[in-house]
């Protein structure tokens, strides 16, 4: 079976990097954190309250899908927490040698916005919510892929992790019952030593 990678997207404060570290986990795959392979420069224009350009993101895209290349031809599937927001930038990480599928982690702006004026430590300002919701550009009928509802938490009863394996995922999936598991540390993680923060 050929390498797949599971892009999990969506906006900032959508839960990325929970959903992902849950699929990591359950999967036993690697998994990138792309917001730790920023560059510096797309770092301090967010922590200052700038939206990012394509023209930023662009080259941070051609980083993860070379990361996701890489882990291919090595014969190992993998996940991704990146905000993927727009079609052009789903196509560019499509590019990369493995099959890439989207998980879509979407919520409602207020329900959103909530939950990042909680979160602390993150460079990615609140004020930036409504360009991210801006620049988010759904998952259309021809991209392999699932839109997934984050009102559930990785607290409670979670429905199953869509299975990687089928051909395609459902479009718009809502599954119900639970099964996930639940988070653990110490996943296997990614980033060049000088994107941790």
């Amino acid at each position: 079976m050929s390498p797949t990678a599971l892009v999990v997207m969506g906006v900032s404060g959508a839960g990325k990097t929970t959903v992902a570290g849950l699929l990591a986990d359950r999967l036993s795959w690697p998994m990138a954190e792309a917001d730790l392979l920023h560059p510096q420069a797309n770092i301090d224009k967010m922590a200052a309250g700038t939206p990012l350009t394509d023209a930023d993101r662009l080259p941070w895209l051609g980083i993860i899908r070379d990361w996701i290349t890489v882990r291919a031809e090595q014969g190992e599937s993998a996940v991704v927490a990146c905000s993927a927001l727009k079609r052009g930038y789903r196509d560019l990480l499509r590019e990369a040698n493995a099959r890439v599928r989207f998980v879509h982690v979407a919520g409602t702006r207020e329900l959103i916005a909530g939950r990042l004026h909680l979160r602390t430590g993150h460079f990615m300002p609140p004020s930036l919510l409504d360009s991210q919701f801006a620049d988010l550009e759904q998952l259309q009928d021809d991209e392999d892929g699932v839109t997934v509802d984050l009102r559930r938490t990785p607290e409670q009863p979670r429905p199953p992790t869509p299975d990687p394996f089928t051909s395609p995922f459902p479009r718009h999936h809502r599954p119900e019952g639970n099964g996930a598991s639940a988070w653990t540390p110490g996943l296997k993680r990614w980033a060049p030593a000088p994107c941790w923060r």
